[in-house]
């Protein structure tokens, strides 16, 4: 995680964004205090990366790359604005142990590559490139599915899918996603791999509700995604609301501030 102590919005590259609108950094950063306290409680190591000036949206850690099996695929963002992060995020990885693997195809991350089991789900349409699906396929050497998004308001994958089940539970893992987010063809794909995965509304959906983290049971949730609440009790498990409204103002939710380290 990255403490927001330059989050603002001074720039739109988002349809979330609009400089014109006054942001509260002091806010922001109460409200990542909230998430960081919450993982805590429920028995999670938490590693932070320093924050640098000029990078308002380092706060979206989940963008700095993808991490499993000790080794870390660097993200190469799209915009100029956030392409300094790809480098601060791969030397944090360096540091601290991991094998980094330096990209050579755009993507961004945790943004668009979630791991569901063995799988690896891959987003493209708006940020990270389509050839950025066989990279990481050959350099994790797992089966990677190429999802397409068509609603610029989610432009990255984990703000169309949750992820419930990291791990499979009597052979599947779960997720949770917005149909609307997502071409015919990636749909299909979908409905046939998860047929009992948790539809979530537009309305939970616009604030990014579906930007989620889980452990299998806990899933730490945007507070007013009331809808995709009640659904993942009446599945069993066991949402906690944290209010990340002012970080919102960025693109970004629980997920876009949670970047999994896999050893």
């Amino acid at each position: 995680m990255c403490r927001p102590e330059h989050f603002t919005v001074s720039y739109r590259i988002n349809p979330w964004m609009n400089p014109q609108l006054p942001t509260d950094t002091s806010l922001a950063v109460s409200q990542w205090q909230e998430l960081y306290d919450t993982y805590r409680r429920l028995g999670i190591d938490v590693q932070l990366i320093d924050p640098i000036d000029g990078l308002p949206d380092m706060v979206y850690s989940a963008n700095g790359g993808f991490v499993l099996d000790g080794k870390a695929y660097g993200a190469s963002f799209t915009y100029p604005e956030r392409q300094p992060e790809g480098p601060a995020y791969m030397e944090w990885f360096g540091a601290n142990g991991f094998e980094v693997v330096v990209p050579e195809e755009v993507n961004e991350g945790e943004g668009d590559f979630l791991l569901v089991g063995d799988v690896i789900l891959a987003g493209t349409g708006f940020r990270s490139a389509s050839d950025s699906h066989a990279e990481i396929g050959r350099v994790f050497g797992r089966e990677v599915v190429s999802l397409t998004l068509v609603n610029p308001s989610f432009y990255h994958l984990d703000t169309a899918i949750a992820v419930l089940d990291p791990e499979p539970v009597d052979g599947v893992s779960n997720i949770a996603y917005l149909e609307s987010a997502f071409d015919d063809r990636s749909l299909a794909i979908l409905r046939e791999r998860y047929p009992d995965a948790i539809i979530v509304s537009e309305q939970d959906a616009s604030i990014l509700g579906l930007n989620s983290y889980s452990d299998g049971y806990n899933v730490v949730i945007a507070a007013r995604a009331t809808g995709f609440e009640r659904q993942l009790r009446e599945r069993g498990y066991n949402p906690i609301g944290v209010d990340l409204s002012e970080l919102l103002l960025g693109g970004g939710g629980v997920k876009c501030c949670t970047l999994e380290l896999r050893r």
